[in-house]
């Protein structure tokens, strides 16, 4: 099995890219199924229902979250139905909308997807999660594994070292484990000993030439004089895509190989 693993979409010049990049690039590589990391999707900010929409039509399957992912209600009825494979970190507290875990039903078998919060700087520091070690061990010992033919983790952080430290915990228990939430690629992705895809991070989706999707001019000022700017995101110029393709074998959840897609249109 071949899936496809896209990192932040980064609001409406990342669905464009999305739009353009990923119908060629499912049939040059032969892909079986499309993950996206959806919590930038809508302005930046959460996922809405007629973006999740126009992302499917365009061929994503599943959808993955981040720190963003609660922010619109409507996101809510995604997370909370079987029927739309949209995840948000599993180890949020108790009593928080939407199911720990989905799992997608393909052509090739089941596909669990999980996704975890790490830890994330600024005004999300202090957000309550639960300990994203114990959330996972907590979901692998619920399930039965042999149950499905693919089980992709994205941890979702910003500590390099949490990143790394998680893919080799689960390293011969999923298929993969892949990072993201910096926004840039990191050249480290590879198949651990024990048969587990890794990547610290798997980069974004929308513009390239901008502050991780936000324009030069709304961050600048902030940084450099102590005032007070709202992220304005970038839609001119040149687009990146970044991606991971995670080659499977479906006969013992582990990866055969893990191959990074960057491409500037």
């Amino acid at each position: 099995m071949r899936i496809l693993y896209i990192g932040d979409v980064m609001g409406e010049a990342g669905i464009e890219t999305v739009e353009k990049v990923l119908p060629g690039l499912v049939n040059e590589k032969d892909v079986d199924f499309v993950i996206a990391q959806a919590e930038n999707v809508s302005e930046g900010k959460g996922l809405t229902v007629a973006d999740y929409e126009r992302l499917k039509r365009a061929g994503v399957q599943a959808f993955t979250g981040g720190n963003w992912t609660m922010h619109l209600d409507e996101t809510h009825e995604l997370l909370e139905g079987e029927e739309h494979a949209v995840t948000r970190p599993a180890n949020y507290p108790d009593g928080t909308a939407g199911k720990r875990y989905k799992i997608a039903e393909t052509s090739q078998g089941k596909v669990l997807l999980i996704s975890l919060l790490g830890s994330i700087v600024g005004k999300d520091a202090d957000k309550p999660t639960d300990n994203p070690l114990a959330s996972v061990d907590g979901i692998l010992n619920m399930l039965s594994i042999s149950d499905f033919t693919t089980v992709i983790v994205n941890f979702h952080g910003d500590f390099s070292s949490e990143k790394v430290v998680i893919g080799h915990y689960l390293d011969g228990r999923v298929t993969a484990v892949i990072g993201d939430h910096w926004h840039v690629p990191t050249a480290d992705a590879r198949v651990l000993k024990g048969g587990t895809a890794h990547i610290t991070d798997v980069g974004m989706v929308g513009s390239l030439d901008s502050s991780l999707g936000v324009k030069f001019e709304s961050v600048l000022p902030r940084w450099r004089d102590g005032i007070q700017t709202r992220n304005v995101l970038e839609t001119e110029g040149a687009m990146q895509f970044n991606a991971v393709l995670v080659e499977t074998n479906p006969e013992t959840n582990r990866a055969k190989s893990i191959e990074q897609i960057r491409i500037i249109i």
